[in-house]
């Protein structure tokens, strides 16, 4: 029988021990189990999601109840004093008693009898004291952000800094539940159908609770919630859809792609532009898809034949690495570029935790090294569109002002900025760069 707390604890060791993204532990995990009862995949998901976003507030509650503080006690105890603590705060579901004894029996299933304990006497005295537990003062705004949305205080203070108005919405947004994104492949089915579709094949009990509707800025759009499991989804396997974000999809639009051009995605991975752009093609012309490993070229390809798309060429190729055959050739060059992820800390709630100032720095030298390097792919009068899932207006709007300096041959035709908690998207930018004079009546130039 599935033991769905071992499940989750496994999971956050693994996150801790193997600095695995909790996405992808997740995933593993679930995948491993998908075929067993869904609410044990429910509350695995569920518990596991809930101990990562929430684990400056969690360790923060632990330690005003804990003569050991959090970061000296081991890992697997560490894990189920976090697993304890969400599960007495938030899910109202599970008995308080129950947990404070399941979690004993993890510590001796693990070897780790003698603070079995230790472990009680913390969920006991949590879950006597849940009521009167006290927060930072509200008037601190920093450290009453920090802990209540788990976010690093460095963070929550460049945040605010950056976003002076909209910084604290930004930051609450990061725990504000949202829609998954899908993109309809419009060269296997309509997005009318495609709704009737999965509604039509989910069985009666799951349909209570899906719920499938039009997107906000993209007429390719469904926002999709209530569902068990997004590959088990009717119309995932049959490639009628990818899960993409809206803010995504606006930017190759504006990318102004059409039937015939020459495409070239240089950091391509899992293919959610690349495809997207080989929808806009409609069967003429070639995108070729390009990232640094193996394995994000297999999720390429993956994408690629599911979706049933024809005209992508995929490699292996490093975008600091100039390919000399195709300087000149692209009508678009999506520069979708490795950046610190700012803009998607809701859906990936460990991004926060890992980041740091001096890796922000290093991103946007890399950053600049490739946009300095695919620029040469672009034609006279082609595009270079650059863009990045961070809300970091130096990785942005101020890379963009760089690279304008640096290659005046280039000139900016639209930008856009989205901010989660403000947009009804993910936090994301692009801009469209165009080769070559702009000219009032040319259809690539709409200064802005």
């Amino acid at each position: 029988m599935i033991d769905s707390r071992d499940i989750v604890l496994a999971i956050l060791i693994d996150i801790e021990n193997n600095n695995t993204f909790s996405n992808i532990a997740i995933t593993k995990a679930l995948r491993q189990n998908q075929f067993e009862n869904k609410q044990d995949r429910a509350f695995i998901t569920r518990l596991a999601e809930g101990v990562t976003e929430s684990q400056i507030k969690l360790d923060y509650i632990i330690n005003g109840f804990s003569k050991t503080p959090v970061k000296k006690c081991k890992p697997l105890i560490r894990s189920l004093l976090r697993m304890g603590t969400y599960q007495i705060l938030y899910m109202d579901s599970v008995p308080d008693s129950a947990v404070c004894n399941e979690s004993v029996k993890l510590a001796k299933k693990h070897n780790f009898a003698g603070l079995s304990g230790f472990v009680n006497g913390v969920l006991r005295t949590i879950a006597r004291n849940k009521d009167s537990i006290k927060m930072p003062d509200e008037a601190d705004t920093v450290n009453y952000l920090s802990v209540n949305y788990s976010m690093p205080v460095w963070l929550c203070e460049k945040v605010l800094q950056d976003y002076p108005n909209e910084g604290k919405k930004i930051i609450e947004a990061s725990f504000q539940e949202r829609k998954t994104s899908i993109r309809v492949n419009e060269l296997k089915i309509k997005k009318d159908d495609l709704k009737a579709y999965i509604y039509d094949n989910t069985g009666d009990a799951a349909s209570e609770k899906l719920s499938v509707c039009d997107g906000y800025y993209d007429d390719k759009a469904l926002l999709i919630s209530g569902y068990d499991f997004i590959r088990k989804t009717p119309g995932y396997r049959e490639g009628y859809f990818t899960v993409q974000d809206e803010s995504s999809m606006c930017s190759v639009r504006a990318a102004g792609i059409r039937p015939g051009d020459i495409v070239v995605d240089v950091c391509a991975a899992p293919g959610g532009k690349s495809t997207c752009a080989a929808e806009f093609l409609m069967g003429k012309g070639t995108v070729y898809a390009r990232d640094i490993s193996d394995e994000k070229i297999e999720l390429i390809d993956e994408n690629v034949r599911r979706l049933g798309i024809g005209n992508v060429i995929i490699s292996k190729w490093d975008a600091c690495v100039t390919d000399e055959t195709l300087i000149n050739k692209a009508d678009v060059v999506i520069a979708d570029l490795p950046c610190s992820g700012l803009g998607i800390m809701g859906r990936k709630n460990d991004i926060k935790y890992r980041i740091n100032a001096g890796q922000i720095e290093e991103l946007i030298k890399l950053q600049r090294t490739m946009l300095d390097t695919v620029c040469r792919y672009v034609r006279a009068g082609g595009v270079l569109l650059y863009s990045t899932c961070t809300i970091n207006p130096k990785e942005n709007s101020d890379n963009v002002k760089w690279f304008l300096k640096s290659h005046k041959e280039f000139h900016l035709a639209e930008e856009r900025q989205f901010l989660q908690g403000i947009d009804k998207c993910d936090g994301f930018y692009y801009a469209k760069l165009v080769s070559g004079v702009c000219e009032k009546n040319d259809k690539q130039c709409q200064i802005v």
